[in-house]
Formats: structure tokens, sequence, C-alpha cells
């Protein structure tokens, strides 16, 4: 036990030493470039599969091994690192993190949630169409790290407004009133009423759910009736982000890596061609990413929370205590970033500039301001 304790603290160290020896044979006794460029590509990968080294450094083993087996020469190798669409992402990268830095994100989010409305459907759409968006520039990880706490901050909102109106329905049925569960002027009206409206609707749910409930005991039947009730939403809300984070890169060329390596891929076996840019990728994704948002988003609808059409367009609808949490906890983290400041509107002018160029490189249609750098 005590030799493998050691092996299991040392691991990393062995990995680094053992691997490229005990991998060895294979240039040594087939001698031929191919055995030597695939001793390369296993060292790598077992790197980075184990991550005995920092998968940056592993990243980097080929410019050193290549031209030490004579595969490639130190000038291809080292040109194969730094290629036009790295510094495009390094660009994408600095502009991130200005927008994060400056909470212009949040503000973006916020304020496309409170443009669609608080019914948890709308309330959805509004937390996908904002996602999307942020990611259609951003990477897909960062779009969605950026989202998920307003998303957790609503869900925690309406967890709490659930639980006091359920408290104000058992006082209510019990004809009496518990001081300690007793609301403070500013929540007391608003709750007050939607007490008789939510009382007939957890009646009707009871009726629905009294089949299904009976054989339980009575500690059990109450968490879950209360897990059925906040779990839709919940996952609804969660899922959303990461749908939309992932479909929102596909629309241009920067939001995500893998668009990039495409497309420089591409360019470099067809470089007669030349067909792809900024403008032609996104005429083709948009219409894709929409067709493809919406349909996540009518099927996270049905499967969580079910259709209620009714509800969803009827106007002038009084709202439940779930959308009057929402709508106030949306309300206060808005104001809470109060006016934009000097960093933010110089970080949306950037953005709208970087976007026009992009757009305006090459549009196809019409020559681009590329046209006037030939060279």
């Amino acid at each position: 036990m005590k030799f493998l304790s050691y092996l299991l603290v040392y691991r990393r160290f062995l990995l680094i030493v053992l691997t490229p020896l005990l991998l060895l044979p294979l240039p040594l006794i087939i001698k031929t470039k191919e055995a030597e460029c695939a001793y390369t590509l296993f060292v790598v990968a077992i790197f980075w599969l184990t991550e005995a080294l920092p998968l940056a450094v592993s990243a980097l083993l080929p410019a050193f091994m290549f031209p030490l087996f004579g595969i490639m020469a130190s000038k291809e190798v080292a040109s194969a690192y730094f290629k036009d669409f790295h510094l495009l992402l390094i660009g994408v990268i600095c502009l991130a993190t200005s927008i994060e830095k400056w909470n212009f994100h949040k503000r973006v989010a916020l304020r496309m949630v409170m443009l669609v409305g608080v019914n948890p459907a709308w309330l959805t759409l509004g937390f996908m169409v904002s996602c999307a968006f942020l990611s259609m520039w951003l990477s897909n990880t960062s779009a969605a790290a950026m989202v998920m706490p307003i998303v957790e901050a609503v869900a925690q909102q309406i967890a709490k407004a659930e639980a006091e109106v359920d408290a104000l329905e058992m006082s209510c049925s019990n004809g009496s009133i518990n001081p300690a569960l007793e609301l403070d002027g500013r929540h007391a009206v608003q709750y007050n009423n939607v007490c008789s409206t939510t009382c007939t609707i957890e009646k009707e749910q009871e009726k629905e759910k009294e089949q299904v409930l009976k054989n339980l005991p009575p500690a059990e039947t109450g968490r879950k009736s209360k897990e059925d009730k906040y779990s839709g939403i919940f996952k609804v809300m969660c899922l959303c982000v990461a749908y939309s984070a992932t479909i929102g890169g596909l629309t241009t060329i920067t939001g995500t890596s893998t668009n990039l390596i495409f497309t420089e891929h591409f360019n470099t076996r067809y470089p007669a061609c030349q067909c792809i840019n900024f403008g032609s990728w996104f005429i083709l994704s948009i219409p894709i990413t929409v067709i493809i948002l919406l349909l996540s988003w009518v099927w996270l609808q049905w499967l969580f929370l079910g259709f209620d059409f009714k509800n969803m367009f009827k106007c002038g609808k009084k709202k439940t205590a779930r959308e009057e949490a929402s709508a106030q906890v949306i309300q206060e983290e808005y104001k809470k970033l109060g006016p934009m400041s000097y960093p933010e509107i110089v970080t949306l002018v950037l953005f709208i500039l970087m976007t026009l160029l992009w757009f305006t490189r090459e549009p196809g249609f019409i020559p681009g301001w590329s046209s006037l750098f030939p060279e």
C-alpha cells in the first residue's frame, strides 16, 4: 500500500518520464517518417489524456519534436501555431473580457428578458434569446457562465415567493394568520390579491395529484408535492441556457472555435474559392439558428411545463405570484446596474464597430473595404 501511495504521489513525474521511453522503440525499429510522426502524436495524446503536463505545454511539443525528427522545418511548424484565425480569436477574447468586466452582458440579458415578459414560457424564451445572442460573439462557455447567475437569482426568488404563498394559503385555509408568517406592507397587498386565485389553482392541482400521492406517507407527500411544483421551471431554465449557448455559437464564425478552424482549413484546402466570410456564414446560419432555437424552446416547454396557449397569449391577464417574483427580481437586478458608464459605452461602440467591419469586409454583392488593401 505504501508503494501504491508513492506511485500516486509521483504519477505525473512517472508519466512524463516513462511515456517517451516506453514508446521510443516505435521510431527506432520502424525508422520511417510516419512512425516518427505517430510517436509524437501518441506522446502528445497521452499527456493530454492524463494531464501530466498542462494542456498548453503538451500542445507545444510538436514544435520541438517535428524539427527534431526532421518531419517538418521549424519555420513551417511555427507558422502553424499562429494563423489568421488565432489573431481573430484573440480580438474576440479581448472584447469578451471587456464585456464581462463592465457587466454589459448582464444589461443585455436583463433588457431582453424584460421585453418578453415574466410568463414562464416567455421568460424561458427571453433567456434563450439573450444567451444565444451573447454566444454569437463570445464563446459558448462564456455566454452560459454569464447568463447562469441571472437565471439562478430569478429561480431563487420564484422559490421564495412560492413558499410565502404556500404559507399564506395555509393560514387562509385555517382561518387565522400565523404571526411568524406575516408579510411586510410591501408584499401584503400583492399576496392578498393572489391568495384567492392561487388557493383555487392549488385545490385543482391537489385533486389531480391525489391518486398519485395517496399511497405515500404524509412527510413524503409534502416533499413530493413541492418537488413537482419547482422542478419543472428550474430544469427548463437551466437547460435553456445550455442549449441556447450552443445554438448561438453556430451563427457566426467567431461564435465558437470549431467554426474558425473549419474556415481556416477550408480556405487552405481551396485557396481559389475564398467564399466563406463573416457575412456569407451569417446569412447561411441565421435561419438555421432561429429554427433550432424555436424548436428547442417548444420541446423544453412541452417536456417540462406543457403548452398553455390560452394563458401565454392572453392580454391583461393577472400575474401569478411566480410571475410577480420573477418581474421583481429582474427589475431589481437591472436597477442595480444603474445608468450606462463610460466603459460600457466604449465597449458598446467597439462591439458595433467590430461587427460592422466584419460584415462589410467582403459582403459578396458589393466590393468590401478589403478591396482597398489588395496586397
